[in-house]
């Protein structure tokens, strides 16, 4: 009998450390034979764009649908997309579970390209100059009907990337980078 590959070994020993270390690892977002549907309904605050995509069914991404959220959560200022960290929009359906919001979420920002960045970095202290937005790894949001606070909150208690708090601009910022708020 063949020994296991040190691949396997390497991907089961890390799938378990993820799944004791986690926090998420009881969620469904992190269990690799989960079933059913992942569903966003965005709407984009500065283009108008609304969007209902089914991204996740049964265990595997749907291209199209990731496609049509990369293009929702594109910068506006250049019309520029990438390709949004499906972590990310795992992250924010799991804070939708949480909170049992079945309604629109509305985006503030997604994707910003490097340009739209460093030209909000200048004109703003609150603007990273190497922005997780730049990588498609975050998110500017709010959840009508959802006290910011408590999406604050959640989101918080989710350990599951950077947590801004921005109750003058009225948004959560989510990003996948390691646990941290501010």
């Amino acid at each position: 009998m063949r020994s296991p590959s040190r691949r396997l070994f390497l991907k089961t020993a890390g799938a378990t450390g993820l799944a004791i270390a986690s926090p998420l690892a009881s969620a469904k977002i992190m269990q690799p034979n989960a079933t059913g549907e992942r569903k966003l309904k965005l709407r984009n605050l500065h283009t108008g764009e609304k969007l209902t995509a089914t991204f996740w069914i049964e265990g595997e991404y749907i291209s199209e649908e990731l496609a049509a959220i990369d293009h929702v959560l594109r910068d506006h200022r250049s019309g520029e997309a990438i390709h949004m960290d499906h972590a990310l929009l795992d992250q924010v359906h799991t804070l939708q579970q949480h909170l049992e919001h079945k309604g629109t979420i509305e985006i503030i920002s997604g994707y910003r390209s490097p340009t739209t960045n460093a030209m909000l970095a200048r004109n703003s202290s609150g603007v990273a100059k190497k922005s997780y937005h730049m990588l498609g790894q975050a998110i500017d949001l709010r959840m009508p009907g959802v006290a910011l606070k408590d999406l604050r909150k959640a989101a918080l208690k989710m350990k599951a990337g950077g947590v801004g708090y921005y109750p003058n601009s009225n948004f959560v910022h989510l990003d996948t980078g390691r646990p941290r708020f501010w």
